[in-house]
């Protein structure tokens, strides 16, 4: 990854998350156990400070930042989608901020609620716990319902997943380099891992992590 200190401050990362090697993290960032930090997202702590608990994941070209002495918070489980952007404000334990949503200063979104893509929540709006907001500026439709939640935190698990994979699998290009051939017709193909697999895979790694 590439990671800066700034007046003193070091990003700190867990050793059970992942944190792509093209992510940035600059100064007072926080990011906990079984975080997954995605390629071309920016974590940047040089006005206030970014903080990634248990669980959640930041997707592609997202960026966390916020005015100086705030704090830009995903709680556990958060989920973020590709090209979010987060200034200065709150997600819940186990919300969800979809594409290309952008979350402005002081909003919260609420304990298993989300915020659709493309949206635009405004400074300071409170998003209720288990609401949908959706447009621009992002307004509450209606409430989600178990099925829904349930849909989204089976998502999060794919990156939960991920964060394992990658801790165990990644190689990066001084490691890999590219076939000439699609090694077909034998190339396998990523499949989702039975839950008797993932038990076992997170047990070890929770292992390593003295919270746990």
């Amino acid at each position: 990854m590439a990671c800066y200190e700034i007046n003193g401050l070091v990003p700190v990362v867990d050793p059970t998350a992942f944190v792509h090697p093209m992510a940035t993290l600059i100064g007072d960032v926080i990011v906990g156990p079984g975080c997954y930090v995605a390629p071309g997202a920016s974590l940047r702590g040089d006005f206030g400070r970014i903080i990634m608990e248990r669980g959640s994941n930041v997707q592609d070209c997202c960026v966390m930042h916020g005015f100086p002495g705030t704090d830009t918070v995903v709680e556990e489980d958060g989920h973020i989608g590709h090209g979010a952007i987060l200034h200065g404000c709150i997600v819940k334990r186990n919300a969800m901020v979809g594409m290309n949503a952008v979350v402005m200063d002081e909003a919260v979104v609420g304990e298993e609620a989300m915020v659709a893509a493309g949206a635009f929540v405004k400074a300071g709006m409170v998003i209720p716990p288990r609401g949908l907001a959706v447009g621009a500026p992002a307004r509450v439709i209606r409430t989600l319902t178990d099925s829904d939640v349930a849909w989204k935190m089976s998502g999060t698990r794919s990156y939960q997943d991920l964060t394992l994979r990658s801790l165990a699998t990644y190689h990066g290009d001084n490691h890999a380099h590219p076939t000439t051939h699609a090694q077909c017709p034998h190339r396998h193909r990523l499949r989702r891992r039975t839950a008797g697999r993932l038990r076992r895979q997170r047990r070890r790694f929770a292992a390593r992590d003295p919270a746990t």
